[in-house]
């Protein structure tokens, strides 16, 4: 298990998340974003906001995808 942070992923705030996998780790973060979404959360408004952005150019998302991927499977184990 590992844990990173909503910030980590991209997000705007300290929540935790804890996976085996990066893809599990991603399926919470987006569960996250969509909850602090439905609340119309302004920081985290402004984080999807920037992400969309982000997605736009293709090369670039796949980018930080990686780096995003690489950070996860540097992190020790719980």
């Amino acid at each position: 298990m590992k844990t990173m942070t909503c910030k980590e992923l991209g997000g705007a705030c300290d929540e935790k998340f804890t996976a085996n996998s990066f893809d599990e780790i991603g399926r919470l973060s987006k569960e996250h974003t969509k909850h602090m979404f439905d609340k119309r959360d302004l920081a985290h408004l402004e984080a999807i906001k920037q992400m969309n952005e982000l997605m736009k150019d293709k090369t670039a998302f796949i980018q930080w995808l990686h780096s995003k991927k690489e950070t996860f499977d540097k992190l020790p184990n719980n």
